[in-house]
């Protein structure tokens, strides 16, 4: 077994932090966005990225100190998708030598994901992860991005590298998705986070296409929605946090969902059965990274650390997600449960009328052509670089837990995106 990149794990923050710390801001406001050509509202002198240290200190030494609220995904700090909040709330404060201190709102505390942009918006949040694919209406070029991302590799490892990768760079090549953010005063630091891929966890075994006739399914956004009913089954659309208590009382009999929040709900305890694609993936539902109106008013060299350091913070993002790959499959086998591949068939319908609701985005207007291919080209591309980075798959999906390295390091993954992808190109400047 390859031990993929044997790197001393990134010191992670432990115990939740208080909640609710003001904002400070003291400079004026004018124009300017994470995109944007200009300084930024609160103005002065910017760096270059990869700049020594000293010449950061040197240039914010007489800045006043700020604090950020910032909403991570994570339920609290000792959850597997902690990394997600502790990996750049730890970048954040060591790269501004303290002058920024980032305040940990665990499980969606001061807004939902319901309420989040409006919170980034008001102010009540300053950064936070959130999730426009629930919400394919005011946000439907995201929403169509992640409908075109139906088809990348799928694997639990270097699959999930992939798609994060491609679906960040994507995203920022396309105005109209940009645009979508901006307008409702929000300001992209990860327009487009694919997460985690997938999977059908059921309270009996879904793997035929015969287990999929007439199965209530929980799922996550209307191209999914569209795959299940095309494969025979029924769409529900249902909040995550009610999902345990559908599947317990048999309201539904599966949640097409990732494997980290299926994970830390204890969602194998009612649904053990774990079924998942090889060949083809189910569409993903947008997640992004977002900062608020709030960030325009920092000075600019605050602006660019914390643009800097979300992107780098995907080392810790992608642990979260990958470890909890790993960590779920377990679950699933502790609990009794079938963890196996679609039968061909069934894999075949998912490929398939991936294909169509691709073309249907297209036909729609939400994507072009240009868009489709340009997303091909990129996945090839991030599978040579995963690939030369050490981030191999070393056996099946449903053998994960056993061969993956919990020790295994994404910091490599996240600078080589960042310095080579189209991130860099939005900096603040």
């Amino acid at each position: 077994m390859t031990t993929h990149l044997m790197k001393t794990r990134r010191a992670q923050a432990t115990g939740a932090l208080a909640a609710g710390a003001a904002l400070t801001l003291t400079l004026g406001a004018c124009a300017g966005s994470a995109g944007g050509g200009g300084g930024g509202e609160g103005g002065g002198d910017g760096f270059e990225y990869g700049a020594d240290q000293s010449e950061v200190d040197e240039l914010i030494k007489d800045l006043d100190p700020v604090t950020i609220k910032y909403q991570p995904s994570s339920a609290s700090a000792e959850s597997v998708m902690a990394p997600t909040g502790t990996v750049f709330k730890e970048i954040v404060e060591e790269r501004s030598g303290g002058k920024i201190t980032v305040d940990i709102i665990w499980g969606q505390a001061i807004a939902s994901y319901a309420e989040v942009h409006d919170a980034l918006a008001d102010g009540r949040v300053d950064v936070a992860y959130t999730l426009p694919g629930y919400f394919p209406d005011e946000f439907p070029v995201i929403d169509a991005i992640g409908t075109a991302m139906a088809d990348q590799p799928s694997s639990p490892f270097a699959g999930e590298l992939v798609t994060n990768a491609v679906g960040s760079d994507i995203a920022w090549q396309i105005p109209e998705a940009i645009e979508e953010y901006e307008s409702k005063g929000l300001v992209p630091l990860t327009p487009f986070a694919a997460s985690g891929g997938y999977y059908n966890v059921c309270a009996e075994p879904t793997s035929s296409a015969d287990d999929w006739k007439g199965r209530q399914i929980r799922i996550a956004s209307q191209a999914q929605a569209a795959q299940v009913t095309k494969l025979g089954g029924s769409p529900v659309s249902l909040p995550y946090p009610e999902t345990y208590e559908a599947l317990q009382r048999g309201t539904v009999d599966c949640t097409l969902g990732q494997l980290v929040p299926s994970a830390e709900s204890g969602i194998f305890d009612v649904a053990p059965n774990l079924g998942y694609t090889t060949d083809h993936s189910f569409s993903r539902t947008a997640g992004a990274y977002l900062a608020g109106q709030k960030f325009k008013e920092l000075p600019l060299a605050y602006q660019q650390i914390i643009f800097d350091s979300n992107a780098l913070a995907a080392s810790g993002g992608m642990k979260a997600v990958i470890d909890g790959n790993a960590d779920a499959i377990s679950q699933a086998k502790a609990a009794g449960g079938e963890v196996k591949p679609f039968d061909d068939d069934v894999q075949e319908t998912v490929g398939e009328y991936s294909q169509e609701l691709i073309k249907q985005a297209v036909s729609d207007g939400k994507l072009s052509q240009e868009n489709i291919d340009a997303i091909a080209e990129a996945t090839k591309r991030q599978q040579r670089a995963v690939e030369d980075l050490g981030y191999v798959d070393d056996g099946e999906t449903g053998d994960f837990d056993e061969w993956y390295n919990t020790d295994t390091d994404y910091t490599d993954f996240a600078k080589h995106n960042y310095e080579n992808g189209k991130a860099m190109e939005h900096r603040p400047n």
